[in-house]
């Protein structure tokens, strides 16, 4: 189980840092995802992460304003979220797999995914 924490509301230009905590297993041994979808809007996979040296990688929407880390007990994922947007507004999920960030993408086969926390962006 996947369990998203730490959006709520925030005014254009602050931060977040989103959580995403697993149960029952560990997220060291998968790749991680963190996407956010916008009422109307499809599914966009924001960044992803995956074990080992692998490079993360981010889209370009959130580029050099967020950063995908794992903390050091291996059960949490974090995407912390800077110089926010009201285009950032949207409900971010996790999801856990396999796969790879070779060549820049995401490329991961996800089994587990989240419910979701909301982010809303507005002064």
């Amino acid at each position: 189980q996947l369990v998203e924490s730490g959006g709520g509301l925030v005014q254009p230009g602050g931060s977040l840092r989103l959580s995403c905590t697993a149960s029952g297993f560990s997220l060291d041994y998968y790749a991680v995802g963190w996407f956010r979808q916008a009422p109307g809007k499809e599914r966009e996979v924001v960044s992803c992460i995956t074990g080992g040296d692998s490079s993360p990688v981010y889209s370009d929407s959130v580029k050099g304003r967020a950063t995908i880390s794992r903390d050091n007990t291996g059960n949490t994922v974090y995407l912390q979220l800077n110089s926010l947007k009201p285009e950032d507004a949207a409900v971010y999920s996790c999801a856990a797999g396999t796969g790879s960030t070779r060549g820049g993408t995401c490329k991961i086969l996800y089994d587990y995914w989240g419910q979701g926390t909301q982010v809303t962006v507005s002064s």
